[in-house]
């Protein structure tokens, strides 16, 4: 079994600031790349963030220069420190991983329970 847990959603003012984080723990071989994904009511699920394993980033336009993703390959967790944030930015967090259970098997994709963010104005 292979778990994603998130932390660290909640509510902020806008121009606020608020550090996501993102555990993996299970039976994992190695993970691969992970990321941030958000879904806001009425909306569909989009990316914000990902990062590989040797740590290459790819940002949604939307949040370039405000968002920045991390990770800590040590502990299978990834990051998502979140400034300047605005309304717009209000959605559910989705952590993902590509994870690797064994050598021999192939790599899945896995996805967190979602946290919420909400910003006022």
């Amino acid at each position: 079994q292979v778990q994603l847990v998130e932390s660290g959603g909640g509510l902020v003012q806008a121009g606020g600031s608020l550090r996501l984080s993102c555990a993996a723990s299970g039976s994992i071989f190695r993970v691969n790349r992970m990321g941030w994904y958000r879904q806001a009511p009425g909306s569909q699920r989009e990316l914000v963030a990902t990062i590989t394993s040797g740590g290459s980033t790819n940002y949604a336009d939307s949040v370039k220069g405000r968002f920045t993703i991390s990770r800590d390959n040590a502990k299978n967790t990834v990051f998502l420190q979140m400034n300047s944030l605005k309304p717009e930015d209000t959605a559910v967090y989705y952590c993902n991983a590509e994870i690797s259970r064994s050598f021999y098997r192939a790599a899945y994709d896995y996805w967190g329970q979602g946290t919420q963010v909400t910003v006022s104005s």
